[in-house]
């Protein structure tokens, strides 16, 4: 029998690390586990451990979730020994990570609800604290991923669920190697490939393992770069390039006084990595204070939120000059965040300047967070002028170069002026080929052609004021925004902004999707929000975003600004009115306060996809993070930095359905967007930047199409299938086809007719993916293991909003008023539908059933809804009584957890579940059936609620 490369690969893995400091051990079993946990945490501790005592500590170990075990593993444990005595148990170095006893093993078998076998294990003091999963090479590095998955839900959990204390995990094909954090809610995408500092991908394991899994590298990563998420109680780790910039944070800190920025392209998690930054300098000694500095009070605020959400404890807002200055005082409080502004009232007005006098020649090091933005200016001066011994730190995504800066006084203050060398860089091309952020899909709107395409485009030549600003201009961009807004954001499961040029013209715009709406011509929910200081000349000579100010309220300058004879204030109000009417809410513009509680509710509900176009001049282009927004329609000039800034308000990753960011021009911005790209990765980045257009998509579709047609010929074929081999071969093709029609359907002018396949058998085909998809399941009910189970089928790619059991309704209505010949061939499209659609498939042989019985039987289809609700419910309460009777449970009990479930999100545990029996089973009895009737409940919940209105 020859060696498998499988196994070859591991062998050789497991003498690398042998060589690398990892000493060898034989675990085959969980008691071995246990045995040696015993002995490595006795040799760390220099002491030993009598059954019992080993027992308590034990105890003190398994309790808890992944999160509550990350933090045992870093804390001390008090034991009380046999004799009574105290001693402390260290389960981690974390100052000196390098003296920990490192240890590497293979194949360990766990019997949990299957029995799990781990390729290779990296145990640290006893614990396993690394998980690596190898694949043959030529496999799907995600089945590695999707197989760690299912030994969270298989055996991670059984016994002692020792492996709940995996801090990170390795998966690999021997070519292509990543890591990630031990999160459960974690998906593929946000898996990392470790990098050198100048971001070179390092994908092969061998290498990898050379400089990732050395000893005191992982253990460094463990100790210092995973970050315990405190508000979604998850693990995270850095990825290369946060460490590296980190990791050259803390060496200019500890070997120089000179300043330094890091570039770290918008998207890429820079909060992330200045937190980490801030967390590791308070920790220096020599350092006095961290001040972490933003610009408005909104991202103070956000700051806030992110920091505690790291760290609880790590910092307290600072509401006011007052209290910023009294942490200045507190010796205590090592780290601060704050905005610019309320720094320099600090450092400016005489009452608090003498209180922090005594701080100006202590060693402070000021952290700012998008210093392309307010350090430049009188306010920067005074900082540095007052703090004698102070060390800057920038963070941007877009810095100031020569060829982008204002100038001021005849001087062009750049990045590198204020903030000496770049310390690292990671830039927009970078973060696509990780696959950190999404591509641009950049279209071109030609409102005076009413033709796509970049070469139409001739408007710079038209008066800008008359053509702009004109009412039909503005209808016409209305009307192909509510034509084209759900091919853009895929029926609104995403959201989109539209940004303008100016307060009057974005009063148009509002005033005008708003009579739309109230005709019936669209129920998209628009919202907006704006400053109404006197209007400026938008900077459109240079496509800057303006700093964005929370205005006094109550300046007497301010009702200058007007549209046409009203004040902008009033029109802000009258747009909040509206906003509190559509949410229920009670905002107001009457103070700073009270608008940044309005531009806060905004930001929430944009995020939780409730608003679906947010119209604005300039606020939410910059620091606004929303993963659900994918489209920004923009009808302003934008350049440099500022085009950056607003498109990466799109790239967010998300999901396999968002595939790119969009963007939605209606002015010529190629030029522009070139510069841009060029300026901020290099000349010939466009191609990495962009996705192709349309043309060559379709023609990528099209050689997808040959692929699966040398597969599966015809939609029946796909029955003949000989080999489980054979239909992975299908399911992997025809989700490359699912894959780039979700691209091919943003774009404005796709249709079915300019690919090789027809819309018809795209729908065929699907249906039998999806009977695929439920031969797995089934195979897994009966705890039968398939190469299937390794290939993530992406179902979203197939669900669509549209097709709904109310869209059903609709057609069975149609149904009703069909004419006799065609009943037959109108029954079998909504089959066809309902065997396509991922959502439906359960509900199938339920509403064939209402055709059959029910159907005939109805006078008048407008009645075809109502019976059909009546129908469905009473199909409902006798499918939870037969649940019920088969499973012998308190019908009551299941009605609760089904409601628990649909408010929450959170499936009944397995003792919550125990708890509905009328008879409890044995102990050996209680996982197989706990199992059971989850199962049941939850295709009760998909077959009868998911999907269903009331």
């Amino acid at each position: 029998m020859t060696t498998q490369p499988e196994q070859v690969l591991e062998t050789n893995l497991v003498n690398q690390l042998v060589g690398l400091g990892h000493k060898s051990v034989v675990i085959n079993t969980e008691d071995d586990l246990l045995r040696n946990l015993k002995a490595q945490l006795e040799k760390h501790n220099k002491a030993t451990f009598t059954d019992s005592e080993f027992d308590r500590i034990l105890i003190h170990l398994t309790k808890g979730s992944i999160f509550d075990k990350a933090k045992t593993l870093r804390d001390k444990f008090v034991l009380i020994k046999d004799n009574g005595d105290k001693t402390y148990i260290e389960f981690l170095n974390q100052d000196f990570w390098c003296q920990n006893q490192f240890q590497v093993t293979n194949q360990i078998t766990i019997n949990g609800k299957r029995e799990n076998r781990y390729d290779v294990t990296l145990l640290v003091n006893g614990l396993p604290l690394v998980q690596i999963e190898l694949k043959r090479r030529g496999i799907e590095l995600k089945e590695a991923f999707n197989q760690i998955q299912r030994y969270q839900k298989e055996s991670f959990l059984s016994n002692n669920a020792l492996f709940n204390y995996v801090q990170i995990f390795v998966i690999s094909n021997g070519v292509d190697t990543k890591y990630y954090a031990n999160n459960q809610k974690q998906s593929f995408k946000f898996t990392s490939y470790w990098g050198k500092e100048n971001n070179t991908k390092i994908t092969q394991l061998d290498k990898f393992a050379g400089i990732f899994l050395e000893p005191c590298h992982i253990a460094k990563m463990i100790t210092k770069y995973i970050v315990l998420h405190e508000s979604d109680k998850i693990l995270m780790v850095l990825r290369p390039y946060q460490y590296h910039a980190v990791e050259a944070i803390i060496d200019r800190v500890k070997n120089s006084s000179k300043n330094g920025y890091i570039w770290h392209t918008t998207g890429s998690g820079k909060t992330l990595t200045s937190f980490k930054a801030s967390q590791i300098i308070t920790n220096n000694p020599k350092i006095k204070k961290v001040v972490f500095v933003v610009d408005r009070q909104d991202l103070d605020d956000q700051t806030v939120r992110e920091f505690r959400a790291f760290d609880k404890d790590s910092i307290d807002g600072t509401e006011n000059t007052k209290m910023l200055v009294n942490q200045f005082l507190d010796p205590n409080r090592s780290l601060i965040v704050t905005t610019i502004q309320k720094l320099n009232s600090a450092i400016s007005k005489a009452k608090f300047r003498k209180q922090i006098e005594e701080l100006k020649d202590e060693k402070i090091v000021f952290i700012f967070d998008e210093c392309h933005r307010s350090q430049f200016g009188d306010t920067h001066r005074r900082i540095v002028n007052f703090f004698t011994n102070h060390q800057l730190f920038g963070f941007t995504g877009t810095p100031i170069f020569v060829k982008n800066a204002i100038s001021k006084k005849s001087v062009k203050q750049t990045t590198a002026n204020l903030f000496d060398d770049c310390l690292h860089q990671y830039v927009i091309t970078d973060a696509i080929r990780d696959e950190n952020v999404l591509k641009f899909s950049i279209e071109y709107y030609n409102v005076f052609k009413s033709k796509k395409g970049i070469e139409d485009i001739k408007v710079e030549d038209i008066d800008k004021t008359e053509v702009y600003e004109s009412d039909d201009y503005i209808e016409s961009i209305v009307d192909y925004i509510i034509a084209n807004h759900n091919r853009k954001t895929h029926n609104r499961t995403f959201t989109a902004i539209l940004c303008v040029s100016n307060v009057d013209i974005l009063i148009k715009y509002y005033e005008l999707f708003r009579s739309k709406k109230r005709t019936g011509n669209h129920s998209l929910n628009i919202a907006t929000i704006f400053s109404y200081a006197p209007n400026q000349e938008d900077k459109l000579a240079n496509g800057e975003i303006p700093e964005e100010d929370f205005p006094n309220m109550m300046m007497a300058a301010e009702p200058s600004a007007h549209y046409g004879n009203i004040p902008h204030k009033d029109k802000l109000d009258e747009c909040i009115e509206d906003y509190n009417q559509q949410y229920g809410t009670k905002h107001s513009a009457k103070d700073g306060n009270t608008f940044l509680n309005y531009k806060k509710d905004i930001s929430k509900r944009v995020k939780n996809k409730q608003i679906d176009i947010l119209l604005v001049v300039n606020m939410f282009l910059t620091g606004f993070d929303s993963k659900s927004l994918n489209t920004l329609y923009v009808d302003k000039n934008l350049n440099y930095h500022g085009l950056i800034q607003a498109y990466s308000r799109t790239n967010r990753i998300l999901n396999e359905k968002k595939s790119q960011g969009n963007i939605l021009a209606f002015r010529n911005l190629k030029q522009n967007t070139d510069d841009a790209i060029a300026l901020f990765s290099d000349k010939n980045a466009k191609e990495t930047i962009t996705i192709d257009p349309y043309e060559e998509q379709v023609k990528k579709f099209n050689k997808a199409y040959k692929q699966l047609m040398a597969i599966a010929p015809t939609v029946d074929s796909v029955n003949d299938l000989e080999t489980e081999e054979d239909e992975l071969a299908f399911a992997k093709a025809f989700r490359e086809i699912m894959r780039l029609k979700n691209i091919l359907s943003t774009f404005t002018e796709f249709t079915f007719d300019d690919t090789y396949m027809q819309e018809q058998e795209f729908a065929d085909y699907s249906s039998k993916y999806l009977d695929l998809y439920d031969k797995i399941k089934t195979d897994n009910l009966k705890e039968s293991v398939s190469i299937l189970n390794e290939i993530d089928f992406e179902l979203e790619l197939i669900h669509r909003d549209e097709i709904n059991v109310a869209y059903i309704m609709r057609l069975l209505a149609k149904l009703k008023e069909a004419k006799p010949q065609d009943r037959a061939k109108q029954k079998k499209q909504i089959m066809d539908l309902i065997a396509g659609e991922a959502e439906l498939r359960s509900k199938r042989e339920l509403i064939e059933k209402f055709i059959q019985n029910n159907l005939p039987k109805i006078n008048e289809a407008e009645d075809v809804e109502n019976v059909f609700k009546s129908y469905w419910a009473e199909e409902t309460k006798r499918a939870l009584e037969d649940l019920s009777n088969t499973e012998a449970l308190q019908k009551d009990k299941v009605e609760d957890i089904i409601n628990d479930y649909l408010f929450t999100g959170r499936m009944a545990t397995e003792d919550e579940v125990i708890e509905t029996l009328k008879i409890q089973p044995s102990v050996l009895q209680r996982e197989s059936i706990s199992n059971r009737v989850t199962t049941k409940i939850m295709d009760f919940i998909k077959t009868f609620i998911n999907g269903v209105d009331n």
